[in-house]
């Protein structure tokens, strides 16, 4: 049984992507309402795996999360895309006609925005969860409360669907990454299937310093599919870039971070994997 510490309640989109990603295996959730709790959660015990959402294609990026993610010591050793789609869903004794207010996530509410724009009689009401919202309504028997959340969180809490696929975009994924204590990481990722990799590393505010990275990763064949840069805090003009990577041959990658190294500041690899 893997211990699996999420942030939000049974039923959100991070349980859902914990069980695909550790299909057909029983999983214990420790489940966390921020993500510094999911990570407190590892330091504690090193055998909890955390699953923390990173960006999303409508959102953008968790930027907090990086930061979150390169101070936890952590090691990053899978990821899992999913695709979200939202339901609205209320008691079974309440329909359109008594429904008032709607409670989610605003990253949620955000992203049905027409769907409510098209019900300017129901008030959008901000939860700290989806899943969360949904148990909230059945557990004190809210009436005239709907939920933004997965359809499966619905029938999870007894809740009855009003409407489901509500999202606006309909090429709407979240991609999750999982990290656990370095100490286990080998036994949770086959090292000779890894082909991609995350890294941050810091360059001063100088003409060309990022330009002379991407053409050593390109000269490696190095492909980047990601790049994100953030301020260091009490350092005027100087940035740290979380990148992430991909690459056929695991031995020129590793050239290629021995060769960018003295041209940085800092680097830091945030975890090796299997791109999914």
């Amino acid at each position: 049984m893997k211990r699996i510490a999420i942030q939000g309640e049974r039923g959100s989109f991070h349980d859902i992507a914990a069980h695909q990603y550790f299909a057909d295996e029983q999983l214990q959730l420790t489940c966390c309402d921020t993500f510094e709790e999911v990570f407190d959660n590892v330091r504690r015990d090193p055998t909890v795996i955390a699953m923390l959402a990173i960006e999303n294609t409508i959102a953008g990026s968790l930027l907090h999360n990086y930061d979150l993610l390169r101070e936890s010591g952590t090691t990053v050793v899978g990821e899992q895309r999913l695709h979200i789609q939202h339901c609205i869903c209320c008691l079974p004794d309440d329909d359109w006609s008594t429904v008032q207010e709607v409670h989610s996530h605003p990253v949620a509410l955000m992203q049905c925005r027409s769907f409510l724009a098209n019900h300017p009689d129901i008030k959008a009401v901000e939860a700290e969860d989806t899943a969360g919202a949904a148990e909230y309504i059945s557990k004190y028997n809210c009436r005239g409360w709907a939920a933004i959340c997965a359809a499966s969180a619905a029938k999870l809490y007894g809740l009855k669907v009003l409407e489901d696929s509500i999202e606006d975009n309909k090429h709407n994924f979240t991609r999750f990454l999982i990290a656990c204590n370095p100490q286990k990481a080998d036994f949770l990722r086959p090292l000779t299937e890894t082909n991609k990799a995350s890294i941050v590393f810091s360059l001063p505010h100088q003409e060309g310093s990022l330009s002379k990275i991407l053409t050593i990763l390109s000269f490696y064949d190095i492909n980047l599919t990601k790049i994100q840069s953030l301020p260091v805090i009490g350092h005027e003009w100087e940035y740290l870039f979380y990148v992430d990577v991909t690459f056929d041959n695991l031995t020129r990658y590793r050239q290629s971070i021995d060769a960018i190294t003295p041209l940085v500041g800092s680097i830091k690899i945030l975890g090796e994997y299997r791109e999914r």
